[in-house]
């Protein structure tokens, strides 16, 4: 699903953040990217959702060259992205009004989608991460974990086919973090999503992660990857081999440190 070819990034008058990196994700994995701060972890998750422009080198989605945001690319944000003055639903909403205006190619030509359509999904997502009570609440009414639903809400109610995520549970309690944690595996599962998740967490990581990429501080050329095939099952936290591969990733950070 995604490729990434020799594909080198840097801020205007920075040292390199990536040089020739090369990066391949199949359709319906679910990768974790981790690493210290500073090491370009938001600058990967930018650079896949179109808002970045790598300095050179190639990223495909589907076999199309990213050369902008992608329609059925769901971001979402640490600080959840909401509007302060919208209510849950409105917020809900907002990207399905958007890409009304701009249509599902994003080049301006109005989408054919009618508000019945645009109510139905907003109602289901808000159902479906129990936020119907809350629809009518202002994000300073709700919680942060409320808050974080919202945002997954607005996001899938878009109908994603990759779904990037930028540290998204870092400022949680650790409850509302393992729920939420739990409910991306069952929502991958369900809508087929392609996930990928950066955190500088290493437990998150060996939870969230099939796939582990480390980063270092930059410039990153050749990123470790590691194979963590029993993420996302509900009794993995509790498991040895959990324990294993957070001492795994904890070693891999404290030699490239």
């Amino acid at each position: 699903m995604i490729v990434l070819e020799s594909v080198s990034f840097a801020y205007p008058e920075h040292d390199p953040v990536f040089v020739n990196l090369n990066w391949e994700v199949a359709r319906g994995e679910a990768w974790a990217v981790l690493g210290p701060s500073g090491c370009g972890k938001t600058t990967l998750l930018y650079l896949l959702a179109g808002l970045r422009h790598p300095t050179s080198g190639v990223i495909r989605i589907d076999d199309q060259e990213q050369t902008g945001p992608r329609p059925r690319t769901g971001l979402i944000l640490q600080d959840y992205g909401l509007l302060p003055w919208a209510t849950a639903y409105k917020n809900v909403t907002l990207g399905l009004q958007i890409r009304r205006f701009y249509g599902p190619d994003g080049k301006h030509t109005p989408s054919d989608e009618n508000t019945a359509d645009h109510d139905r999904r907003v109602d289901y997502w808000l159902h479906r991460l129990n936020l119907t009570s809350h629809a009518n609440k202002y994000p300073a009414q709700l919680s942060g974990g409320q808050r974080q639903r919202v945002a997954i809400a607005r996001t899938l109610a878009l109908n994603p086919d990759l779904l990037l995520m930028d540290e998204p549970f870092s400022s949680l309690d650790a409850p509302t973090r393992e729920s939420l944690q739990n409910l991306t595996f069952e929502l991958r599962a369900e809508e087929d999503l392609t996930t990928i998740i950066v955190t500088h967490a290493i437990e998150e990581a060996a939870i969230l992660g099939e796939k582990i990429m480390i980063l270092n501080q930059p410039p990153n050329c050749q990123p470790v990857f590691i194979k963590n095939p029993d993420a996302g099952q509900l009794d993995y936290r509790h498991r040895p081999a959990y324990y294993e591969m957070c001492t795994k990733l904890r070693q891999h950070l404290e030699v490239n440190q």
